[in-house]
């Protein structure tokens, strides 16, 4: 039953993280065409900026998930009904204390943007960006008693219908408008229709919810959860300072948005690729939730490392795309002269593959809800990365922003996960985590170096042609060297028996 909601859940957020991808990429290029680099630069900014938002959150949506495992395997209703009621009554004061914050924003908002020649009516449309994300966050409540019973593939569902309308007609408006106003009005319009739905979905799947007669939250569950959201806060500042503030430093540091928009465009593929991978783990989290409550530790173990080969396989896979087929399809839809040099491109593969290498303990240190013991290590990740981007950004450029961040996901990959998520999760010494990085790292350097080199030796002179070529290429190599070189292990045996027996099963069917 675990094993068939996993797997539900990430076919469902493949195909809407696909179409998502699709859609992304087609609004985007019509958006830098109908509206022009400094609008595309803006809308990059403010989401930027409003992701600071969810520092208010304080955690709470992780917090919510872990409580709820225990009594959702038990059954037990009562307690369910009593969080659900307490973390509505939460998400009442983080809605308002969301809207003070980004009120308190808005008046540093010209300094952020910096000088524009295009730009107009920029606070409504700060204030529409903003309605759109308190709106998103209205029922969060709701989307985690979804998530805690690993159905997520209903929210997906939910997000696809979402995705395509939203994104259809801001297509349509953008042609027959080319007006920024307008497009933010039909992202809120669609924003509430979801809401709706998933109000809907999670009423009716679970009922009880709703009932009247619900007990107050005992005080020792509410003392944890609080005790949980406090180290959860220094978390949320850490995630906004490592993920948002790279555009934020773009804007201040070189030519404001129209940089921005040069970045936005490598950024949409980056995120659009992270988005898909964390997907395979993101929907196993809450199967690894219902895991750690038979505290087996060797069983544990053994899911990690099927888990970590996994995202290691994923991930080079991911760099090598990003290192190979990155520029043509940059030139295809959106123009050769947003190219950015190869030392940037180097720079944010970087990042993306180290930060892609937390994944799998990240996963078991929020199914666990290992949240307050390292509660400071997101501070000093913070202080690591602006002070690196900084001092990178003078001595690189564009590069050492990207670079200072990937140098601050060391402070979480060499000493906060392993001292407070492998050692106590898994019983293992300290020393065989450290010499598998060692390995990971090398192994990933001769994956991406010679599958950069073999794609240079392609020579075509159709731009469509050389997409494809440099896509099979991404995929071919690594497949290949992780073959002869992982062939034997018992992780790389799982999967190809996972894949063997799928294929075998739709043989069956067709005969």
């Amino acid at each position: 039953m675990r094993a068939q909601k996993s797997a539900k859940n990430i076919i469902v957020a493949l195909i809407s993280n696909a179409l998502n991808i699709v859609l992304g990429v087609v609004v985007q290029s019509i958006f830098l065409k109908t509206l022009g680099e400094e609008y595309l630069g803006l809308n990059t900014v403010l989401t930027s900026i409003l992701s600071m938002l969810s520092i208010a959150e304080l955690g709470l949506g992780s917090a919510i998930i872990y409580n709820m495992y225990k009594p959702i395997a038990n059954k037990d209703k009562e307690k369910i009904k009593s969080l659900m009621k307490f973390y509505k009554k939460c998400y009442s004061i983080i809605i308002i204390v969301m809207l003070a914050i980004g009120l308190i924003v808005s008046i540093f908002l010209k300094q952020i943007v910096g000088e524009t020649q295009t730009i107009q009516n920029l606070y409504l449309l700060y204030f529409l960006f903003l309605t759109d994300v308190i709106f998103s966050y209205t029922i969060a409540y709701k989307r985690s008693i979804i998530y805690a019973n690993q159905e997520e593939y209903l929210t997906n569902i939910v997000h696809l219908i979402y995705l395509v309308v939203m994104n259809g007609l801001q297509i349509v408006f953008l042609y027959l408008t080319h007006n920024y106003c307008v497009f933010l009005l039909i992202k809120l319009g669609c924003r509430i229709l979801e809401n709706v739905l998933i109000n809907i979905i999670a009423d009716k799947k679970y009922p009880y919810i709703n009932e009247k007669d619900v007990k107050e939250l005992d005080k020792e569950t509410k003392d944890d959860i609080i005790k949980n959201i406090k180290a959860l806060f220094f978390h949320k500042i850490a995630g906004f300072v490592v993920s948002s503030t790279d555009t934020i430093l773009i804007s201040v540091f070189f030519e404001g948005l129209v940089t921005v928009a040069y970045y936005s465009n490598y950024n949409l593929v980056l995120s659009a690729i992270t988005t898909i991978l964390n997907q395979f783990l993101l929907s196993a989290t809450a199967s690894i939730g219902d895991l750690l409550t038979e505290n087996n530790k060797e069983r544990n173990y053994e899911i990690y490392k099927k888990l970590n080969f996994l995202n290691f396989v994923i991930f080079i896979i991911g760099a090598t795309g990003m290192a190979c087929a990155i520029e043509p399809f940059i030139t295809i839809f959106f123009g050769e002269q947003y190219i950015l040099s190869k030392f940037i491109l180097i720079s944010l593969i970087l990042k993306f593959f180290i930060q892609g290498m937390r994944r799998p303990l990240m996963a078991f240190k929020e199914a666990a809800g290992i949240f307050y013991v390292d509660r400071f290590v997101p501070i000093l990740e913070s202080v690591v990365n602006l002070v690196a981007s900084i001092i990178l950004l003078k001595i690189c450029g564009l590069a050492g922003i990207f670079l200072g961040t990937a140098v601050s996901s060391l402070v979480i990959l060499l000493y906060s996960y392993p001292k407070y998520v492998y050692r106590p999760i898994f019983n293992k010494r300290l020393k065989d985590y450290y010499l598998e990085f060692i390995k990971t790292i090398l192994y990933a350097t001769v994956i991406i170096g010679i599958t950069m080199g073999v794609n240079q030796l392609i020579r075509v002179s159709n731009i469509f042609a050389e997409q494809v070529l440099s896509v099979v290429v991404a995929i071919i190599i690594p497949v290949i060297i992780i073959t002869l070189v992982s062939g034997r292990t018992e992780e790389y045996k799982y999967y190809i028996n996972i894949i063997k027996n799928i294929l075998f099963r739709k043989k069956e069917v067709k005969q």
